[in-house]
């Protein structure tokens, strides 16, 4: 399996958390693990010593500091927006498919249905958590971002990506042209600019099992009758994200999942010792 993060000097420990939950519950499989950054990171030994314990394939992947120089930066608009829009730029041009993640998630299932899905001719494969907010925002979405044929508005934060087909259809040119347009109307830019250029290419899937909401755990048991009691989460949702400024690796944090983050925060760590 291709994994694909882009991080910095901060959330370092947080990567070696989610790989650990993955390698343990995802047993049987090689991972490649590729790692967005702008310059070599800090820890670089810290992660090559964790990853050859776990039998992981360590690839940093270092823009450098002339990486899309001409492209438009501002505070609102950071270079990182980019990372994931042009991930088949700076991957090997032979890889078909990679599974990006942000470094917020738990992978508690097994991975394996998800990276062998069949993408067809979609670019991407993402979850939407609309459904958590009623729909209300459906409507507007499409209107701010100028996309009316995208089923929904996608989280970015977990997504198969569809090389292959990603390489025939997005454009450096296309974002930056969009960006410009749009600007003032982009509150989340990479995020949004997915969805506003890409969202009818995107294969959806059910967040319930792979962008699991941490926050809303009493709307999803609403939503399903009483089904997606924690108890069921536990067996058949496969990534939980810890969405939001709220974070579980802080000592403040003290929700539903709480003690799950730390539990895998504190094996993971043991792999270093």
């Amino acid at each position: 399996m291709n994994l694909l993060f882009a991080i910095d000097n901060h959330v370092v420990d947080q990567l070696l958390t989610t790989l650990y939950s993955i390698t343990v519950n995802t047993p049987n499989h090689t991972f490649d693990v590729y790692v967005i950054q702008k310059n070599k990171l800090k820890k670089t030994k810290k992660i090559m010593t964790f990853c050859h314990q776990l039998g992981l394939n360590y690839h940093p992947v270092i823009l450098g500091e002339t990486f899309l120089k001409d492209a438009p930066v501002t505070d609102r608009y950071p270079e990182t927006i980019y990372y994931r829009l042009l991930a088949q730029e700076y991957l090997p041009s032979d890889m078909e498919r990679i599974l990006y993640l942000d470094v917020d998630i738990l992978a508690i299932n097994d991975l394996s249905k998800l990276y062998q899905l069949d993408l067809g001719n979609f670019l991407y494969a993402a979850a939407s958590h609309s459904a958590l907010s009623n729909n209300v925002t459906e409507p507007i979405n499409k209107l701010r971002l100028g996309n009316y044929e995208a089923e929904s508005y996608y989280n970015s934060g977990i997504m198969m990506l569809n090389l292959k087909a990603i390489r025939s259809n997005v454009k450096i040119d296309d974002i930056i042209a969009y960006i410009n347009k749009n600007k003032m109307a982009l509150f989340l830019p990479d995020q949004d600019v997915l969805n506003g250029l890409y969202g009818h290419q995107i294969k959806k899937i059910p967040d319930e099992l792979y962008n699991f909401d941490a926050r809303r755990s009493p709307l999803y048991y609403g939503l399903s009758n009483g089904k997606w009691d924690l108890d069921w989460v536990i067996q058949h949702t496969v990534i939980l994200h810890f969405c939001g400024r709220d974070k579980p690796w802080k000592k403040d944090y003290h929700t539903r999942y709480a003690g799950l983050y730390k539990h895998y925060a504190y094996r993971a760590q043991n792999i270093l010792q």
